[in-house]
């Protein structure tokens, strides 16, 4: 498997600062600041990244479990919702909201899928430690 970067530049003091995140392959780079992290300033922050990181990884290891399993997912939308907790500085909790169009499943079968996959992402598995929830929602 091939090793993935992502590199990021800050000039300044935490408050004063800001930097720029960008993805080894090109595909993102974003502005980062005290405001964008900790306030609702504009540009990303390191959390955003890995919820998209999280969400990714749960879209695919879902799909993945489905295609295994005989089932041809038409549509999985996953949003993840990553808690940086003010006072701790640490992030605990990560919530990822699932819509789904699958045919053919029933929505215990479902849900089953997709705690499995939520369990087994690889960014679930990195992010041991961190309270992950999960709503999954099967949709027509």
């Amino acid at each position: 498997m091939p090793v993935r970067h992502a590199t990021a530049e800050w000039s300044g003091t935490l408050r004063d600062g800001d930097g720029t995140m960008s993805l080894g392959s090109g595909a993102f780079e974003g502005a980062y600041s005290f405001a964008s992290r900790f306030e609702d300033g504009s540009g990303t922050n390191p959390e955003e990244l890995i919820g998209a990181a999280h969400a990714g990884c749960f879209s695919m290891a879902l799909a993945n479990e489905l295609a295994e399993a005989g089932y041809d997912p038409d549509r999985v939308d996953t949003e993840a919702a990553v808690n940086l907790d003010a006072e701790s500085l640490e992030i605990n909790h990560v919530n990822l909201t699932l819509q789904a169009k699958i045919p053919d499943i029933d929505p215990e079968t479902f849900q089953e899928f997709a705690a499995v996959a939520k369990e087994n992402c690889p960014v679930s598995k990195a992010l041991t430690g961190v309270e992950i929830t999960l709503s999954a929602t099967l949709v027509d």
